[in-house]
């Protein structure tokens, strides 16, 4: 599994094609804190949707999960590699590593 650290991924929003974030923590989560970067989505889609909802994933563009620590991003990862996505990523640290070591005004929870 390829683990992402959150200090590279601000780099690719310059990146050709840019990654989708996919945020699979819940709703309270997702509405206290998250990661925004200019030219780049986010998707937020809580875990156990995922298998539901896996149309709505791009298979053409490198996809970065990301939860509070990097422990359910790394399930989703494992999942959607399963399924047959190859650029797929976990933030390693998750929102949390995000929080400490890139934008301290995204809230630590």
């Amino acid at each position: 599994m390829r683990q992402l650290p959150v200090q590279e991924l601000a780099a690719w929003a310059v990146r050709d094609p840019a990654p989708v974030l996919l945020d699979v923590r819940e709703h309270w989560e997702f509405a206290l804190a998250h990661i925004k970067l200019p030219g780049i989505s986010t998707v937020h889609m809580p875990m156990h949707t995922v298998p539901l909802r896996l149309a709505e994933l791009p298979r053409t563009q490198p996809v970065v999960c990301i939860c509070h620590h990097g422990a359910r991003s790394a399930q989703v990862v494992a999942f959607l590699m399963r399924q047959g996505y190859d650029d797929v990523y976990n933030l390693a640290g998750g929102v949390n590593a995000w929080s400490m070591q890139v934008d301290h005004g995204v809230t630590r929870y």
